[in-house]
């Protein structure tokens, strides 16, 4: 059955006061720090009614009572509006991410940053190979018969392998092959360029065909096959803080699944563009995170999304707040890597 207004009412007071005391909420607390115009009477049956719908639940040592994982789904579901930042902390993301210098730079200073407004553990995935485009493609001659390929995706990341040549090849056969390599893929998206390198090698002159068809190998290895993603990882001695080990008894189970990033990029790395995800305790299907929340939201420059970002913390998170700060971050991390 649906919950009426003064019931989400009560809800939302039991989670607001649990997140901040961290105790179990009772009737009297709530009549007292709320303006919920009824009686304690009334709280109570809205209470009995709460817990008998399983939003709340009584710990077994006390007469409050403290939300459950639906409860938190509710209140989250039902937010009216997502508690804005303060000036102070917009300057604050501002000032820490325009000193960075380069895209791992970009990638530590937002992870750091997140897990210190939220105080927990913050998560970002470097931009996706797979969802960017080349900016540039460079040679560089290391001896006669050997280059260094250098791939500058337009997020900012730089991947580099080595060419091993079939033979010696002259320095202005290098400039040729650089040319020809930039004008057929400059701009194209990773996931277009297979049949573009294929072309390469097809129109290259015949005195550049066996250098190009070697460099055509190392340039699907770098453009198209290997897409391993990479993660940053910060704030995880903020699990020590309460919450977490109230459910658990051990971090053990959580710090472990922090340490595979098959799981974080599941958590945070399929969050569709423009949307914050939030799943709730039981709602993640990794058994070692049911005492765990996660927030995430999809990051790029301007409509294009090219990697995930959040937090993970215990479900008994300030979720307004968090859902705030998890998208200002996201939108200035856009926004940095649209001006590169």
């Amino acid at each position: 059955m649906g919950l009426d207004d003064r019931k989400l009412a009560v809800l939302r007071a039991i989670v607001e006061d649990y997140v901040s005391t961290q105790e179990p909420v009772g009737s009297k607390a709530l009549v007292e720090r709320h303006q919920l115009g009824v009686s304690p009477a009334t709280v109570r049956n809205d209470m009995a009614v709460l817990e008998e719908e399983g939003y709340i639940r009584q710990p077994h040592t006390s007469a409050g009572r403290v939300p459950t994982d639906r409860g938190y789904r509710l209140f989250v579901d039902r937010l009216s509006r997502v508690k804005p930042l303060s000036p102070a902390e917009r300057r604050a993301i501002e000032r820490f991410l325009v000193g960075a210098v380069d895209l791992d730079d970009v990638v530590h200073r937002t992870v750091r940053l997140l897990a210190q407004l939220t105080r927990q553990v913050a998560v970002v995935q470097y931009p996706s190979l797979a969802r960017s485009s080349v900016r540039h493609l460079e040679l560089v001659p290391i001896s006669t018969t050997r280059l260094m390929l250098v791939m500058i995706a337009d997020t900012g990341r730089v991947e580099q392998r080595l060419v091993e040549l079939p033979g010696p090849v002259h320095p202005d056969d290098v400039t040729d092959l650089r040319r020809l390599v930039n004008e057929k893929l400059a701009g194209a998206r990773l996931s277009d360029t297979p049949p573009l390198v294929q072309a390469l090698v097809e129109e290259a002159p015949s005195e550049l065909r066996p250098a190009m068809t070697t460099l055509s190998t190392v340039l699907l290895e770098t453009l198209v096959e290997r897409h391993e993603e990479r993660i940053a990882l910060a704030g995880t001695a903020n699990l020590t803080r309460g919450g977490l080990l109230d459910f658990q008894g051990s971090l053990r189970p959580i710090l472990e699944a922090l340490e595979e990033e098959v799981v974080l990029l599941k958590l945070i790395g399929e969050t569709e563009p423009s949307t914050t995800r939030v799943l709730i305790g039981d709602e993640n299907e990794f058994d070692n995170l049911r005492a765990a929340s996660v927030v995430s939201t999809g990051y790029g420059p301007g409509a294009t999304i090219v990697g995930g970002l959040g937090v993970l913390g215990p479900t008994r998170m300030d979720y307004p707040g968090t859902i705030a700060t998890v998208r200002a971050v996201a939108r200035y991390v856009g926004e940095l890597l649209a001006q590169n």
